[in-house]
């Protein structure tokens, strides 16, 4: 997959790209990626992108042209162009796997008031906010956009690692531990140490369970609710919630 984000401020994103798990599918040709500075293509000696906005009220809005040869120089209308904004349509983990399965996408860093609609209705096709709240950087929702995306790319992490964690089944993940086997008085779950797998197996299923009624119970409907999840919630509510292991 190829990347190209169009924005006002490149230095913001380019430490994402260059460390990390990201470099390491970059170098691998798993992911290519581009920064393209809207600057470039103001034609004023100034490099002007932003101006007052038609019909009065606070803030400044980006300015058209610019952000339209930047867009046509990135072959945006032959590719899935995303502009992310407060005002999109809600992220989430689905939205993030249709988006990987694109081979290209162009985001759009949106700064000040946002872009101009005119660009938005010739350019874009999905509009995306990363949650209901107002960032003034368009560059770290486009870095969320991108870490959501980027490693569910075949090869980028493997599989198995993807296959429990959270919103996968509808579940959130179960809790994690490492060594040492007691810390600060707490100790690690002794089903984890057992070796029974068929143990551990269901004290993670069941741990999901817990966590997704605690935190997120509107995920818990239509497919997500086998047999076993059902008798789960079931087993949860009657115990008042009980953490103990199944």
């Amino acid at each position: 997959m190829k990347i190209t984000v169009l924005t006002l401020f490149p230095e913001i994103l380019r430490g994402f790209f260059e460390n990390s798990i990201m470099k390491r599918a970059v170098e691998r040709g798993l992911v290519s990626y581009e920064l393209v500075d809207v600057r470039n293509h103001a034609l004023d000696k100034h490099r002007k992108c932003d101006d007052e906005v038609y019909g009065g009220g606070p803030g400044m809005l980006m300015l058209t042209e610019p952000l339209g040869r930047a867009l046509d120089a990135a072959g945006s209308r032959s590719k899935r162009t995303v502009y992310l904004t407060p005002g999109g349509r809600l992220f989430n983990q689905d939205y993030a796997r249709d988006l990987a399965r694109e081979p290209e996408l162009v985001l759009i860093c949106g700064r000040y008031e946002g872009i101009d609609q005119r660009v938005i209705d010739k350019y874009v096709d999905d509009e995306i906010t990363i949650g209901d709240y107002v960032i003034s950087s368009g560059e770290v929702a486009a870095l969320v956009l991108t870490d959501a995306i980027y490693r569910l790319i075949d090869g980028v992490i493997t599989g198995e690692s993807l296959e429990d964690e959270s919103f996968e089944g509808g579940l959130l993940e179960y809790p994690q531990y490492t060594r040492p086997a007691v810390y600060d008085t707490l100790r690690v779950p002794d089903v984890l140490s057992s070796g029974h797998h068929a143990n551990i197996a269901r004290w993670r299923l069941r741990k999901r369970v817990e966590k997704t009624l605690a935190y997120r119970p509107e995920l818990l409907s239509g497919d997500v609710l086998t047999d076993e999840i059902r008798r789960l919630i079931n087993m949860i509510i009657s115990e008042g919630g009980s953490d103990e292991p199944d």
